[in-house]
Parts: structure tokens; sequence; C-alpha cells
């Protein structure tokens, strides 16, 4: 019926049930991906993206492009679109292709991007020893200066909890 061009009954569906239907088989293929991508084949393939960086690279500086991986906050529909993952500083940013802000994250899923590096190792890189150092007119700025107090009340985990 989703596939074929000439589907026995398909005239009788009207415009509202076909667009269900083409929205149900949508979703259905995209949990069958998150699902495939993490087998042996699935993985295999997803290796062969990952080294031509289809899935974009790291927007942070300090990790010099870093291929990027794509991953889910949550493994339940609708709950948030795909991001990307950088093995390397072990963030997720969004993904600065328009096609991929629309795609659902739970299509990857929350176990993708380090199910990944566990199984091909030789792409895990130590984390980035240089971090970035405030300063002005050359002198660091101090510990206990406003950025400092206000950047460490944001940096708690912003990940929602999922629900179950």
């Amino acid at each position: 019926m989703i596939l074929d061009l000439e589907s026995p009954g398909e005239e009788n569906l009207s415009p509202e049930q076909q667009q269900m239907v083409e929205a149900a088989a949508e979703t259905l293929y995209g949990l069958i991906h998150a699902r495939f991508i993490l087998t042996n084949r699935g993985m295999k393939l997803m290796e062969e993206k990952y080294k031509i960086a289809a899935f974009g690279r790291c927007p942070r500086v300090l990790c010099s492009g870093h291929p990027a991986l794509p991953m889910g906050q949550s493994d339940i529909l609708r709950e948030a679109s795909v991001k990307i993952y950088c093995g390397q500083c072990s963030d997720i940013y969004f993904p600065r292709s328009s096609r991929h802000k629309n795609l659902d994250g739970a299509f990857w899923g929350t176990t993708f991007p380090h199910l990944f590096l566990l199984t091909y190792q030789e792409y895990v890189v130590p984390h980035t020893k240089f971090t970035y150092v405030p300063k002005i007119y050359g002198f660091r700025v101090h510990k206990s200066a406003a950025i400092f107090k206000e950047s460490k009340d944001t940096k708690t985990d912003s990940t929602p909890a999922v629900k179950q």
C-alpha cells in the first residue's frame, strides 16, 4: 500500500486517511531505522557515513571540525528533534542542516553514538586538553568574576529526564 504505485483499495481512502497512512509509515520507518543502525550491518553503514562526516562536524572551535554523530535526546517519539553528538567534547549540538531539524530524535535514539564509539574505538579521540581561558588585555579573568558565576549556574545537566 505504501510503496506500490497501484495499491488495491487505495482509491477508497480519503485524502485525510491517505495522509494518516503515510505519516504512520514514516514513523514506522523511523523506528525501524533506530533499531537497524544498532545492528552490525547498520553500524558498518553508519561508519561509512561517519568517515565522510555526512552528519556534520562539531561546531565547537576547540574540536577543530571533528565529525559528529546523530542522536536523539529521547527514545520517545515527538519529544525532540535529532541533534549531533561530538565524541571529542562529549557534547550535543543542533545540526546545521535544515533537513535534520524536522527529523525526530527517536529515529536515532539515545544509544547510537555511544555504542558506535564503543564498537569502533579507533574513532575515539582524547578529550581536548586545551580549554579556552577568558582574558582581558592579556590577563586571565579571576574565577570569582560574574561571568564565571553565571556559567556555573547554567552548566547543569539540561537533558530532560526520560519518561517511562
